[in-house]
């Protein structure tokens, strides 16, 4: 068969994918579904837009899991990464959102910079993530942590805090930041926020100069850069983040077993659980920014065959012998999600109320002049 032929067949074959969902002849008539035909990528060029530089945490996220996901495809494609920086992912995001085809062909690696401004309804933002199909969700964690020159022993000693002084380096209010200012506030923490740093390793850097005497940092950071402090007396670890459970509650970071969770410190400092619109607004951002703090996503209108496609693939990505070691310097040790589950995780994220939207943008002006 000559070139012509075999493009004009493959074309032939797209066409018909992506469109096939939706050929109903009417009530009684024949009704032609997506399964009628195998969903097949072989010779297919994917690509993946991320949002981001390269040489970034997430590009990195990205350009591990693409060749491995391609191969397990259907066909076994190219995955290629297309960086597509610029407005704090919200650029990428947007072009996404208006010119991927529902094919299967494009896909895209969001992170908690790109879900942060679509939840605090950021002018920049023309994506909307209740389009798309979640496959992948990655989650990480994190600790914090102050100075054992503060004279405390656990998240338990905080009532011994007030009228410390105490300061914080952070990348920006509406960073993933927003996390920990939010928790430190719902813990009656006075904690004064000292902005400028470009990440958390320059927090760290902040705190081990004695310059700030409260920090956090995400779970492989804490292990490497953090733990050595609390080996030598110098840091105590006050609470994790957690983890969500497949059930949709905060559990315990396996990483940390022995460190309770934010909302266990809540309820050791308020002597109840939590329950507020300010809980309800850092559970969205906890998500959006931990439990499921990067993920890949198919385009709306794409056939729920290709979408099942994608999620068996991550899947036998995730069950292969040696992922887990494999994975571990870009993954951390944490259960990846995949499918519905990774729906569940990011429909968790969304759901903030009305109430606890206009909360968070209220505090984040008054408090940090956000101007939202």
């Amino acid at each position: 068969m000559n070139n012509s032929k075999t493009t004009f067949i493959a074309n032939v074959t797209r066409s018909l994918r992506t469109s096939i969902a939706a050929v109903t002849l009417g009530a009684g008539a024949l009704t032609l579904s997506s399964a009628a035909l195998a969903v097949d990528f072989d010779g297919d060029r994917i690509e993946m837009v991320m949002p981001f530089k390269e040489g970034g945490g997430s590009d990195t996220w990205g350009r591990f899991y693409a060749p491995l996901v391609a191969e397990q495809l259907p066909g076994s494609p190219v995955m290629v990464v297309k960086n597509i920086p610029g407005g704090g992912s919200t650029s990428g995001a947007n072009q996404f959102q208006l010119r991927a085809k529902p094919d299967g062909r494009d896909v895209l690696a969001s992170s908690a910079s790109t879900m942060f401004p679509y939840i605090l309804g950021d002018s920049r933002v023309r994506y909307d993530y209740k389009d798309w199909a979640a496959v992948l969700a990655s989650p990480t964690g994190g600790v914090v942590y102050v100075s054992a020159d503060l004279g405390i022993d656990s998240v338990a000693d905080i009532a011994k805090l007030k009228g410390q002084d105490m300061k914080f380096a952070s990348q920006g209010a509406t960073s993933m930041d927003l996390v920990t200012l939010l928790a430190l506030d719902l813990l009656d923490m006075d904690v004064k926020a000292v902005f400028g740093m470009k990440g958390r390793g320059e927090g760290r850097l902040a705190f081990e100069r004695g310059e700030v005497n409260i920090d956090a940092q995400t779970t492989s950071a804490f292990i490497k850069k953090v733990q050595p402090l609390v080996d030598e007396g110098k840091a105590i670890p006050l609470f994790s983040y957690g983890v969500l459970g497949k059930d949709g509650k905060i559990k315990r970071d396996p990483n940390f077993p022995d460190l309770p969770h934010f909302v266990e410190a809540y309820e050791m400092v308020h002597g109840q659980a939590p329950d507020s619109e300010a809980f309800r607004a850092w559970k969205s951002f906890f998500i959006a920014g931990y439990a499921a703090q990067k993920g890949l996503f198919l385009p709306k209108g794409t056939p729920e065959d290709v979408v099942q496609a994608y999620s068996e693939a991550v899947a036998k990505v995730i069950a292969k012998p040696g992922f887990e070691t494999e994975a571990e310097d870009v993954l951390g040790n944490y259960e990846q999600a995949v499918g519905s589950d990774a729906q569940m995780m990011f429909a968790e994220a969304l759901k903030i109320d009305d109430a606890a939207k206009a909360w968070i943008i209220d505090w984040l002006n008054s408090r940090y002049s956000a101007g939202l």
